[in-house]
């Protein structure tokens, strides 16, 4: 009789341990997955891949934009000493460009332009804009203050 007790206990208590080690996985994923929205979310934001110290200014063509997330992006040929160089630049995101008075086509191909802004830390031809200037002189509103 006691072999019977016995098994009947045994499941109730191996029914135990599946349900803990079913909780342990479900925290651990719930975990990791956390983790792996929050890193690159901190490393997009954090600024990094631009170099703070140094300030690029150039005047070119608008080639494309692409309003979409998470940066309206800027392409631009820009010549110098006779030679011309496709650039590259992001701005805010689409929503926040769209409050201060941007559509699709607020910049087109062919448009003249003057950007101002933070040099990729790789030294590829991209960079942070901080400053845009259309063909008239005026400067375009990057957010809405």
């Amino acid at each position: 009789m006691s072999v019977a007790r016995h098994r009947v206990c045994a499941r109730p208590r191996l029914l135990e341990v599946v349900i803990s080690v079913a909780a342990v996985l479900v925290v651990t994923v719930l975990a990791l997955t956390a983790l792996a929205v929050a890193v690159p979310a901190h490393a997009h934001h954090g600024g990094g891949a631009s170099d703070q110290a140094v300030t690029l200014e150039f005047s070119g063509t608008i080639t494309e934009m692409r309003f979409s997330n998470p940066h309206v992006v800027l392409f631009f040929d820009v010549t110098q000493n006779g030679a011309t160089e496709n650039w590259s630049g992001w701005l805010a995101a689409p929503s926040t460009l769209a409050r201060a008075g941007w559509t699709r086509r607020t910049l087109e191909p062919g448009d003249r332009i003057t950007v101002e802004g933070r040099a990729s830390r790789v030294g590829s031809r991209f960079m942070q804009i901080r400053k845009l200037v259309d063909a008239d002189g005026r400067d375009l509103p990057l957010s809405a203050r």
